[in-house]
C-alpha cells in the first residue's frame, strides 16, 4: 500500500501542478482586470461565471472517459483505447456545437439573472471570443484525460505550465495595450486565453504524433464511422457526470450573476472569494483524478480488494487536506485579498467572505473525491440528483432567498455572504451523503473473503 500511496501522490502532485497553472489563468485575469478597473473586474466576474459553467460541464463529459480508458489499460487492451479515443472525437464535436451556441447567445441567461446593462457589452464580447477557443480547449481535454488514464500526466503538466508563462504577459498586454495595440479591457483576457488554447492543442497534437508513449494505442488509424453503441456508452457515463458537474458549478457560478445586481463592490469581492475557492478546489480535484485512475486500473486488472483499499486511503487524505487548506484560508484571509485588489472596500468584504469559503472548502474536498471515485463504479445518476436537490435547491435557491428576502442579520441588506453560507451548508450535507453512498458501494463490490478496510 505504501507503493500505491507513492504512485497516487506522484500522479496527484503532477496533476495539481498543471491544474494550478490552469487555475492561474483565472487568477491572472482577476488580478489584471482588478488593476484595470472595478467595472472590468465586475464584468469578468459575470462573464467567467457563464464560461466556466459551460466549459466545466462539457469537460466533465470528456473527463468521465478516464475510468473507461484506465480499465482498458489495466486489462492490457491498449489498442482498444485508440479506437475509443477516435470515437470520442464525435462526442467532442457534438458538445462543442452545444457549448459554442450558448456562449455566442448568452442574452437569455443575462436577462434571467438581471445582469446590469452596463456590464452586458463587455460580457458578450468576452464570451464571443472564448466561444471560438472552445473546440481547442475540448480537444486538449481529451489529450489530458488520455494521459491521466495512462498514468502519465507529466507531459500535460509541462504544457500547462508553459501555457501559463504565455498567458500572463498576453493578458497584461491585450488588456492594457501597448506596442501599437489599443487597450482592450476585459476582452483582452479572453483573447489571451484563445491564443493559449490553440497553442496547447497544437503542441498536444504534435506530441500524439511523435512520442513513442502513444504507439501501442494505435491512435493514427483510419477514422471509423460513428459507433452509436459506443457513443451511448460514453453518454451513459459522461452525460450524468457532466450534468452533475454543471449543477455543481452553476450552484457556484450563478451566484456571480445574482450578486451582480448588488453593484460593483459586491461583484468584485465575490469574484476574489470565488477565485480563491477555485484554486483550493484544485487540490482535491487532483487527488480525485489520480485516485480514480488507479482504482479503475486495479478494477480492470481484477483486483477489487486493492481498489477498495485505495478508495479508503484517498478519502482520508481528501478530508485531511480539506481541513488544512480551510484553516490556511481562515488564517490568511485578509492578506490574500490584498493581493487581488488595491481597493480597501473590496478587500475588506472579500476577506469577510473567506470565512464562509473556508467552511465551504472542507466539505468540497470530501464530496469532490467521492463523486470521482463513484464514477469508477458507474454511479453517476444518484450524485446528479443529489446535487440538484442540495446544491441548487438548498445552496443556490436558499442563498437567493436569504439574500433578497432575508432573515436575521441579512434582512434588507443584500450581500454575497448568504450565498456562501447556504452553499457551505448544502455542500456539507452533500459530502456526508456521498460518503455514505461510497461506503455502501464498496461493501456491495467487496471481493469474497475480503476484510473491511
Amino acid at each position: 500500500m505504501r507503493s500505491e500511496l507513492s504512485t497516487i501522490a506522484r500522479h496527484a502532485l503532477t496533476v495539481l501542478a498543471g491544474q494550478l497553472a490552469v487555475m492561474a489563468f483565472g487568477v491572472t485575469d482577476t488580478i489584471v482586470a482588478g488593476r484595470y478597473s472595478p467595472a472590468a473586474l465586475a464584468a469578468l466576474s459575470v462573464a467567467s461565471a457563464v464560461f466556466i459553467s459551460v466549459y466545466i460541464s462539457l469537460m466533465g463529459i470528456l473527463q468521465a472517459l478516464l475510468p473507461l480508458w484506465s480499465e482498458q489499460r489495466g486489462a492490457g487492451r491498449l489498442a482498444a483505447i485508440g479506437g475509443s479515443l477516435r470515437q470520442s472525437l464525435y462526442l467532442c464535436l457534438g458538445i462543442c456545437v452545444v457549448g459554442m451556441s450558448v456562449l455566442l447567445s448568452p442574452e437569455p441567461l443575462l436577462r434571467w439573472t438581471d445582469v446590469p446593462e452596463a456590464l452586458e457589452g463587455d460580457v458578450r464580447r468576452y464570451l464571443a471570443i472564448l466561444a471560438w477557443g472552445l473546440p481547442a480547449a475540448m480537444l486538449f481535454r481529451i489529450y489530458s484525460t488520455l494521459n491521466q488514464s495512462l498514468g502519465r500526466p507529466l507531459l500535460v503538466t509541462w504544457l500547462q505550465l508553459g501555457a501559463l508563462a504565455l498567458k500572463l504577459p498576453l493578458s497584461v498586454w491585450f488588456t492594457f495595450g501597448g506596442a501599437g495595440l489599443p487597450a482592450l479591457g476585459v476582452a483582452g483576457c479572453a483573447w489571451a486565453t484563445l491564443v493559449v488554447n490553440y497553442t496547447l492543442f497544437g503542441v498536444g497534437l504534435w506530441l500524439l504524433r511523435t512520442q513513442p508513449l502513444y504507439v501501442p494505442l494505435q491512435l493514427w488509424q483510419r477514422m471509423e464511422r460513428i459507433d452509436w453503441r459506443r457513443i451511448g456508452q460514453f453518454l451513459r457515463l459522461g452525460l450524468p457526470a457532466g450534468m452533475a458537474i454543471l449543477v455543481e458549478v452553476t450552484s457556484f457560478t450563478l451566484v456571480a450573476l445574482f450578486v451582480a445586481r448588488q453593484g460593483n463592490l459586491a461583484a468584485a469581492s465575490h469574484q476574489i472569494a470565488a477565485n480563491l475557492a477555485g484554486v483550493c478546489y484544485m487540490v482535491p480535484l487532483s487527488l480525485a483524478i489520480a485516485t480514480s485512475a488507479r482504482v479503475s486500473w486495479w478494477r480492470g486488472a481484477g483486483n477489487e480488494a486493492q481498489a477498495q483499499q485505495l478508495v479508503a486511503l484517498g478519502w482520508r487524505l481528501a478530508a485531511l487536506l480539506g481541513l488544512l487548506l480551510g484553516g490556511l484560508l481562515l488564517a490568511g484571509r485578509y492578506w490574500l485579498t490584498t493581493v487581488y485588489t488595491s481597493d480597501a472596500q473590496v478587500a475588506a468584504l472579500a476577506g469577510a467572505l473567506l470565512l464562509w469559503v473556508a467552511a465551504y472548502h472542507v466539505a468540497d474536498s470530501v464530496q469532490c473525491f467521492c463523486v470521482f471515485v463513484l464514477r469508477c463504479y458507474r454511479i453517476t445518476v444518484v450524485p446528479l440528483l443529489t446535487y440538484c436537490v442540495l446544491l441548487w435547491g438548498g445552496g443556490l435557491a436558499g442563498g437567493y432567498w436569504l439574500a433578497y428576502g432575508g432573515v436575521g442579520p441579512w434582512s434588507g441588506r443584500p450581500t454575497p455572504a448568504p450565498f456562501w453560507a447556504m452553499s457551505a451548508l448544502a455542500l456539507w450535507v452533500t459530502a456526508l451523503a456521498f460518503s455514505a453512498l461510497l461506503w455502501r458501494t464498496l461493501r456491495r463490490h467487496r471481493a469474497p473473503g475480503a476484510q473491511p478496510s
